[in-house]
């Protein structure tokens, strides 16, 4: 199951009380206060971890609460601090305060930390308090509450390329077949409801993590079908495959999906037009798809390529235009121009 957004709450440890006492020892006349201080509470601290894919853990937890410190004793001991509580999230997990929209921080690397309610400072023992002229104290500090919020996670996937599309143009069939993993496939609209990832190996000792972004539709922007669920995961995509269908079930036009599916892509973030972008006509098995790469090729002056993810063709030269792209991207030394120059690779 993938859950990438859950509200939850969560409670830092209070701090322990300062303690009065009194040193009552043999041959030690007069020995003093000898409260000790509370210790500290623990706090809540969220933490990327890269073997986690899902929000799945916060969706059947809601409270989470790290444990509170131990009053003083005395002898001047200090009591025991609580114990931190540390959520593991996946890498690519925004924080926000539920209350207030505030972004508290975006977990992008692995072991990343974010400290989300911090623990109570322990109050302080009698013997804290003791000076010159008040040498019996009787004074002490209670613990400090540990905070207390409620905060929002949203997961935003990230991955080196994104496959996008109208539903049923056969990204997660594409997926299956360059990489290890196993989507749910289906002949009808919208059976990817969440991303899906997988590594794509180029050779022995170079991969990539591709993903399957749900269908778009006209409209997504605004929140149509469930446009910003799916739109968010594009943002952190370095390269875009575009996937078009040559016969759609729907009867609609290729061309027009093509343009669309930018537009709603333009719509929800301009910035999104600058990305690399690799146009392929999928199920070249069908009738007219040959024709309908021709014609894009010749509208987008660029490479477009025409594969088939059920019998394989084309899939190696994908690849390898798909690596190109993402090595231009990482090169310092590669113009502008020559990004744009792998095989099939392009602006949107």
């Amino acid at each position: 199951m993938f859950i990438d957004r859950v509200t939850i709450q969560v409670k830092a440890g209070d701090g322990g009380d300062g303690c009065v006492a009194f040193r009552r020892e043999f041959k030690v006349p007069k020995g003093g206060p000898s409260g000790g201080d509370g210790g500290n509470g623990g706090s809540v601290i969220l933490r990327a971890e890269r073997n986690v894919d899902s929000l799945i853990a916060m969706a059947t937890q809601r409270h989470w609460s790290a444990t509170a410190g131990e009053p003083g004793k005395g002898s001047n001991w200090t009591g025991k601090q609580g114990r931190d509580l540390v959520i593991a999230v996946p890498i690519g997990t925004v924080v926000r305060d539920a209350d207030t929209g505030e972004l508290l921080r975006d977990l992008t690397h692995e072991a990343e930390e974010c400290v989300v309610a911090a623990g109570g400072r322990g109050g302080r023992g009698n013997t804290a308090f003791a000076t010159s002229t008040n040498r019996a104290p009787r004074d002490r500090e209670l613990g400090q509450p540990g905070e207390s919020r409620t905060i929002t996670l949203e997961l935003k996937v990230i991955a080196d390329v994104g496959l996008i599309g109208k539903p049923n143009a056969g990204k997660s069939t594409l997926l299956s077949r360059v990489s290890r993993a196993h989507p749910e496939i289906a002949d009808y609209p919208f059976t990817t409801k969440y991303p899906n990832l997988g590594i794509v190996q180029v050779d022995r000792d170079h991969s990539f993590v591709m993903a399957d972004i749900p269908g778009l539709i006209e409209g997504a922007h605004a929140g149509a079908g469930l446009g910003h669920e799916f739109l968010r995961h594009v943002e952190r995509t370095k390269v875009f495959v575009h996937l078009i269908e040559p016969s759609p079930i729907d009867g609609s036009d290729p061309f027009d999906n093509y343009r669309n599916i930018r537009e709603e892509l333009r719509l929800y973030d301009p910035a999104l037009m600058d990305r690399p972008e690799i146009v392929i006509v999928t199920k070249s098995e069908l009738p007219g798809a040959a024709d309908l790469a021709a014609k894009l090729q010749t509208e987008l002056g660029r490479p477009v390529l025409n594969i088939s993810a059920v019998t394989g063709k084309g899939l190696p030269p994908l690849v390898a235009a798909i690596w190109h792209e993402l090595q231009a991207l990482t090169s310092p030394l590669s113009p502008p121009g020559e990004r744009a120059g792998g095989e099939g690779a392009g602006r949107l």
